[in-house]
Order: structure tokens, then sequence, then C-alpha cells
């Protein structure tokens, strides 16, 4: 059945109460019987509603498609202009601004409540008059306490979001596991695949916020000839079946693949889908999610536009702290095991997901919010528990084992004025010859599988002084310790990597800048104990204490520890030299920038949840380094061994002293001087540089 079909069948189910729900908030606009106090707001977000339920009539109607591209544009500045740039400052989006107006607590739950009405806009788009009549009906709910203008206890407010949470947790997270596995709720497959992708109109069709970074990202792809985009969506999709190649997984088995990706990269998108069904393979393209009950964090995890505000995404990431206990962590877990166990055959099909990330936007270092909600130490607890909890189940239903995934970066327009440069270098950076690198990375395996630990050592004010213990070879004919990466799943080539012994692993990590995850970090600092983070701090903020907390929130994601789960060397001098050139260092993302000097990952393995797939090198030795001892944990408990996080820190090879490994009998070889590699044999990296 095709999605318009389904999505017809639901909204007249629900037509009733969506007419009685949105007659209802309409009358709130004129009405005055809450307290003068709040009156503005209610007024506000239902006015935003209406507002919201126009354009899904429109959509409906088919009008939509008519309207001149200005109109599309003046539609959505007017959608997202509430928590735009210095408006924000003013918004009820905004938890510090609606306890100054509203009242410390009761301000605090309408700020969250009015977030949660924003998430109307992408139902809008999708048609689904379901999901608004449910977001109306939590408005209305609220709306009433405040009438014959009372005022209403905290707790009273919190019980009514708790059990809209609770309660509609088997409709918004039920659909939100389907749209990952089942190709026939993929509402942005069918713009993709159907849309004039020649005009910017179809843009606006997805309902996200739409900037100069998603409009320039599609003109610039339509200037390039149909063989660099071919070129492109062809390392993307071959690094995906490459990636079960190498670990000797069954493709055939699969018939599912998840695309993730920035919008404005339909053309590459559009083509990805075409090789990707000569594989057996149709796609899920679902949206990142915006509602409190299936988003994680401030993090995007589907197709995704422009940010309106970063600062709006930060202030809500712990919404649910507002709401959280056991009993609906529960809750959530009973949903997404029912879905799997009704979708079983599906989910087993399920092949990973295929990313194309976007990197060039302007570094975001947030401020901190004293009014946004944040975790108690047992929410902290509870969130990961669910973490540790939904991952075993997914697992249950999608074998780590049996699936992959495939990771791939591009710029957009805001990385600056050289921007179609810059694309053309990167295009260059994601196609290198994998062969060449194979052959020098072998030579520097060869010598870290002599090692014992490797050394790092920072230059001048980088502070790093670690050693890092490698695992000990039973059979080194046979065996190796290190992988070669040759550009399968992580696009692009460049690095070898490991997952270090713990023990005997010790010293400090230290970057002057780093940005993980859309975050900047300023002297990044962490020191190890046997592997473990003992001690962390950087300097975004006027005090020690804030610092702590931020990377407490975003790298530690709330643990009290983490391990070092991978250690590793980046080979791409290419991509450095690049960055360098233009000046964008601080804007790679990791994914390539991990491949620019050695990086040190905290959290799981690169292993993690298929440690018993046996994996070989391209010159026939079997990867054995693939646990450590929290992840070989798994054995006795399974609860223990996983973190659900995995963030590679990188240090530039500019503020590299030296790397050496030091052998078994006490030998010291070393493989980088001074931001040079010296071991002989692997020169050749360095001669990008040389003509820098």
């Amino acid at each position: 059945m095709m999605i318009r079909e389904q999505l017809k069948q639901q909204n007249e189910c629900y037509k009733e109460r969506h007419e009685l729900t949105f007659d209802r908030i309409r009358k709130m606009k004129v009405e005055e019987t809450v307290d003068k106090k709040y009156r503005s707001y209610f007024q506000k977000v239902a006015f935003f509603l209406e507002r919201v339920e126009e354009v899904r009539t429109q959509i409906e109607s088919g009008k939509w498609d008519y309207m001149s591209l200005s109109e599309m544009q003046r539609i959505n500045s007017e959608l997202y202009q509430d928590i735009v740039g210095t408006q924000y400052e003013q918004s009820y989006a905004n938890p510090m601004y609606a306890q100054r107006v509203l009242g410390e607590e009761i301000g605090k739950i309408l700020s969250f409540l009015y977030a949660e009405m924003r998430s109307a806009i992408a139902y809008a788009f999708e048609n689904r008059a379901d999901y608004l009549t449910i977001l109306g009906e939590l408005f209305i709910e609220v709306y009433n306490c405040f009438e014959e203008e009372n005022i209403p206890k905290e707790q009273e407010l919190r019980q009514i979001i708790y059990w809209y949470a609770s309660d509609y947790c088997d409709v918004f997270l039920a659909d939100r596991v389907e749209e990952q596995i089942l190709p026939e709720a993929s509402f942005g497959t069918e713009i993709i695949m159907n849309a004039d992708l020649e005009n910017d109109k179809y843009l606006y069709r997805f309902g996200e916020y739409i900037t100069e970074n998603e409009l320039g990202t599609a003109r610039h792809l339509r200037s390039l000839s149909d063989e660099t985009l071919q070129k492109m969506a062809d390392v993307y999709t071959e690094g995906f079946r490459i990636g079960f190649v190498n670990t000797g997984k069954d493709l055939s088995k699969k018939s599912v693949v998840n695309i993730r990706y920035s919008l404005g990269f339909e053309k590459v998108v559009r083509l990805a889908i075409q090789n990707f069904e000569k594989m057996g393979l149709k796609p899920t393209i679902y949206r990142a999610a915006s509602s409190v009950i299936t988003k994680k964090e401030h993090i995007k995890i589907g197709y995704y536009g422009g940010t309106a505000n970063k600062q709006y995404d930060y202030d809500h990431r712990s919404d649910q702290a507002l709401f959280m206990d056991k009993n609906y962590i529960e809750r959530k877990l009973e949903v997404m095991k029912n879905v799997y166990e009704k979708n079983k055959e599906m989910a087993a099909r399920f092949a990973g997901p295929a990313l194309i990330e976007v990197f060039g936007e302007l570094p975001f270092s947030p401020e901190t919010n004293p009014s946004a909600y944040t975790y108690t130490d047992s929410m902290k607890e509870l969130s990961l528990s669910f973490d540790n909890r939904s991952s075993q189940l997914v697992n249950e239903y999608i074998k780590g084992e049996e699936r992959s995934f495939t990771i791939i970066a591009y710029p957009v327009p805001e990385i600056g004025e050289k921007y179609t440069e810059i694309f053309d270098e990167v295009i260059k950076i994601n196609t290198l010859d994998a062969k060449v690198y194979e052959k020098v990375q072998q030579t520097l395996i060869d010598a870290l599988d002599q090692g014992e630990y490797v050394h790092v050592v920072g230059k001048g004010e980088n502070k790093t002084d670690i050693k890092v213990t490698l695992f000990h070879l039973n059979d080194p004919q046979k065996e190796t310790i290190f992988e070669n990466c040759v550009a399968d799943v992580n696009i692009p080539v460049g690095e070898v990597f490991t997952s270090p012994v713990l023990e005997g692993t010790n010293g400090v990590l230290h970057v002057s800048k780093v940005y993980l995850d859309g975050l900047q970090y300023k002297n990044l600092k962490i020191t190890f104990e046997d592997g473990m983070i003992k001690e962390y701090s950087c300097t975004n903020f006027d005090t020690e204490e804030e610092g702590k907390k931020y990377i407490s929130d975003n790298i530690l994601f709330n643990h009290p520890t983490l391990p070092l789960g991978e250690f590793a060397i980046g080979t791409n001098t290419t991509a450095y030299v690049v960055a360098k050139k233009y000046g964008i260092e601080d804007k790679m993302p990791i994914l390539i920038a991990e491949k620019m000097g050695p990086h040190f990952a905290v959290g799981d393995t690169c292993y993690s949840w298929s440690e018993d797939v046996k994996v070989y090198n391209p010159n026939g030795k079997e990867i054995v380094a693939k646990d450590n001892s929290i992840s070989i944990l798994r054995k006795k408990d399974i609860a223990k061994a996983y973190l659900q996080c995995h963030t590679d820190i990188t240090i530039p090879y500019e503020e590299l002293e030296e790397i050496s490994v030091v052998t078994k009998q006490g030998n010291k070889i070393i493989l980088l001087r001074d931001g040079r590699f010296v071991l002989e044999g692997t020169k050749v990296l360095n001669e990008p540089f040389d003509h820098d």
C-alpha cells in the first residue's frame, strides 16, 4: 500500500477528533478566559498551530504544489522565524525567557510544551492529521487547566505531559521504529524519486528549515556533470557493499538500507537509491526526530534541513527530564519490543545505515542556559539503562554480526567563499587510490605489530603524553593488531586502528580545538588511567565546573567514566593539507579529521556487537585485537559490555612531537616525528606537505 493511501486512511480515522481539536484551538486566539499573564502565550501558540494546520490542508489538497517559490520561502521563514537568531531571546521556546515572563516552574513547562508543538511543522508536511490531533489535544488539555483564570499546580501540568508521553509512545515511537525498517513508510523516498530536482521548490516540500546551505548544495550539484554525480553515488554505495565483503557478511540476505543525509544532496541520493536497488536493497529515508518521545538529545538521526537555532536544540536536548521515570522507560522498551516482534522478518533483512554527513557550518559552542531541563543523577542512570537495553533489543532483531554501514562527508556553502573549490577537493579526497594507502599502511602495521605500547607526545603547547598498550599476538605470522582501513565503511581512505588494551594505557590526551558532533571544544584535555577516563576539562566556559559538565553531557554521555575504545593513526595527509590550505581545520568532520593525525575514541570499540566475526586485512592476517576488558564482559553480562557511544578525538599533525612504538625487546621504532612520517616505506605520505 502506498504511503499516501495509508495516510488517507489514518486521517479519516482521526477526522472528527481533528476537526473538533482545531475548532477549539481557533477559538483560543480570541478568548480571554485565562489570566493575562498567560494569555499571550496561549494565543501565540494557538496561532502557530492554526498556521501549521493551514499548511497541512494545502499539502492534502495539492495546492502546495502550485505555489510559487517565493510563497514557499515565505511560509518556511514564517514557521521558523520565532526561534531564528536573536528572535529566540524573546521566544516562549526559550526556557529562560518563558521563566522570566510566565514564572519559574510553569514557564519552564510551557516552554517545553511550545517546543513540542513545534514538531507539528514536520507532521503538517507529511499530512499527518492524526499526529496534529494528538498535539492539539495535549495543548487544549493544558489550556483547560488555566481557564477561569486558574493557575494550576506544577505537578498537575507534569502529570498531563507524563501521560501524553507514555500513552502516545505506541504511536510516535512505534511509527518511528517502523520508519527505520519498512521502505513503504518512507516519506523522503517519494520526494527524492519523483520531484523535479532542477527546481528549488522541491526542497520546501520536506518541511525542514531551508537555508543557503541546502539551496547552495542543490544548486552546486546541478552544476556538476552526470559523470561526477554518478562517481559520488558510486563511492558511497560501493563503500557500503565492500563493508559486507570485507567482513564476510552476506548482503544477499538483506533487502533494506537506511539512507541518512542533509537536504540538498537529492541528486546524489537518487542515483544511490538506484545503485542500492541493483544490490537488492530498498531505502528507508526518515526525518530526524523532533518529538521529545523519539529524539535523542540534540543529535539528528535521519534526514534533516538547516538548523534554525542550535542553541534552541541544545536547550531542549534533555526535555525528557520533565517526566522521565522508570515506568516511562519500561513503557518505551515494551513498545519497541512489540514493534520489532511484529516486524521481525523485515528487521532481520535490515542491512544498516548509509550516511552522507556535511560539514563547514560555523563552529558552535553553546551557552549555558540555567533554565533548561537537565537530568538528575537518577535520570542519568535511567537514560543509560534505556540506551543499553534498547541497543540489546535492536541487536536481538537486527544482529550486529550481520549488518554494516558506510559514511561519507561533503562541505556546505557556509564553509566559505571558496566552497566550490573545497567541494571539488573533497570529491578527490573521497576517491583517493586505496591501493596506494593499503601498501603504506601495511608498513605501519608491520611495525606496530611488534609493539608492547605506542607512545604519543604533543609538541609546543599541546600537552599530550600518553602510552597506549597493545594486544599481545600469539601467532604474528597469521594475526595482526591493527586494521588496514582502505575506504570501505569509513570514507575516505587513510587510517590504521585497533582496540587497545586498557590495562597499562595511561597519560594525557590534549587538543587545542576540536569539533565533535556539531559542538566545539577548546583545549580539551582528558587523563586516562588503565585505559579509563579519570579527569577531563576544557576552556569553553568561564568556570571549570561548566566545562566538565559540558564534556560529561556530550562526550561521556553521562557515564561516570569511559574506556579508550580505539587508537588509530590517520594517514590522509592530502586531506590535512587541503584543510590547512583553506583554513578549515576546525570545520572538518570527524570522519575526515580522524584520518588527519592520531585519534583516540572514547566509548565502545569499533567492533561492538560483532566481535566474534572474523575480520582480515588485505594481506590475509586476522585482526584479533577487537575486545578490551570492558567489551569482553559481554560473555558474562552484556549490560556491562556496551556503552552506546564512540567519540573520536584527533590530534592534528602540527601538534605532534612524536609517535613511536616500543617493542617487546624494548626497542623504539619512530613512526612520526615533528608532524612528519619517518618510518621507511611511509615517507610518501609526506608528499602532500611538500607540495603545499
